[in-house]
């Protein structure tokens, strides 16, 4: 956390050091107002360095926990959800009821979203300090009771309660979390993968294109127990 600090002052020592080995080959001079002058200027570049080398360890001190892996048995690091991914989530939701678990929330953009709709939400995250911004911004929009979030491993989580399940995986990850979640959902709960989709998996749609794409998969579907009234 440090080295942005000490990569600035070994510049600034290292331009004061060359400066003073220059000076002591050159022959004496009648100070000038422009010499007078120096030790301010020297005074003034400490003083800046002590700024912007303070400011880069502030960032990184900052923005450290919101880049760091969010799960512990596959590398995810926190990426945020772009509007039109919600958008697309949002409408593979359409006529569906029940709770909605949210998994590697991140910065429970997900979440609220769906508790707007009406849906009550959960989301869990690894990351304390996501978690935490999630329920800022949750207490902001009001929406405390219908959008609540959990420091937790998901794989340490049964999905068993949820009807609705949302993931932003990595393709690393998606065969364990497609054998978790055919054990624990009940057949008439739907599975909604963002950026990458379930490799053994049939989508029942797909949404979107690119990185905003969205696949959505039905229990019933993917365990091929279809069932008919």
């Amino acid at each position: 956390m440090l080295a942005p600090l000490y990569f600035l002052l070994a510049l600034n020592l290292g331009a004061s050091t060359e400066a003073l080995r220059e000076g002591d080959q050159s022959p004496p001079t009648r100070p000038t107002p422009l010499g007078v002058s120096s030790p301010k200027k020297s005074q003034w570049g400490f003083l800046i360095t002590g700024v912007v080398s303070g400011t880069l360890v502030a960032v990184y001190a900052v923005a450290t926990p919101f880049i760091t892996p969010a799960l512990r048995k596959v590398c995810l690091p926190f990426v945020p959800a772009t509007t039109k991914q919600i958008e697309n989530v949002v409408k593979m939701l359409q006529c569906r009821k029940g709770s909605l678990v949210d998994i590697g929330s991140g910065d429970g953009r997900v979440v609220i979203a769906a508790a707007k709709e009406g849906f009550t939400a959960v989301g869990y995250e690894l990351n304390p300090w996501l978690v935490w911004y999630s329920r800022y911004r949750a207490w902001q929009e009001g929406l405390q009771a219908s959008a609540r979030f959990h420091i937790s491993d998901l794989w340490k989580v049964t999905f068993s309660q949820y009807s609705n399940v949302v993931v932003f995986g990595v393709p690393q990850m998606m065969p364990q979390l497609a054998k978790k979640l055919e054990l624990e959902l009940e057949d008439d709960a739907r599975v909604i993968a963002c950026r990458f989709p379930f490799p053994n998996w049939t989508p029942n749609q797909v949404t979107g294109e690119g990185i905003d794409t969205v696949w959505a998969y039905d229990v019933r579907t993917f365990r091929g127990c279809d069932k008919r009234p």
